[in-house]
């Protein structure tokens, strides 16, 4: 006899748990999605005011464009990989569980 390859129907408890891991999951994409804006495109268009602070002899929208950006970029991906990591525990659904 075949074994069938449908997978088997969900239970209430398991939809709920799976909507819950899915709307968490979407809510920490557009957080991220709105940090990873502000760094890109809302900083960058106010160059020219952050250059008037100076730090270390940079102007601030020059270290802002030539590296702090990047930087943030890196700590948002590392932030959103913890985040989604606790999530998925949360859910029971992490990759060593």
């Amino acid at each position: 006899m075949a074994q069938s390859t449908q997978p088997s129907p969900q239970t209430a408890d398991e939809r709920a748990r799976s909507e819950g891991h899915w709307r968490a999951t979407t809510r920490l994409m557009w957080i991220t999605l709105g940090f990873w804006l502000f760094f890109g495109y809302i900083i960058q268009m106010f160059v020219n005011v952050l250059n008037e602070i100076v730090i270390l002899g940079f102007p601030l929208g020059f270290y802002m464009a030539a590296q702090g950006s990047l930087i943030a970029f890196v700590v948002i991906l590392f932030v959103f990989a913890k985040a989604q990591d606790n999530i998925d525990r949360e859910y029971g659904v992490a990759e060593d569980d």
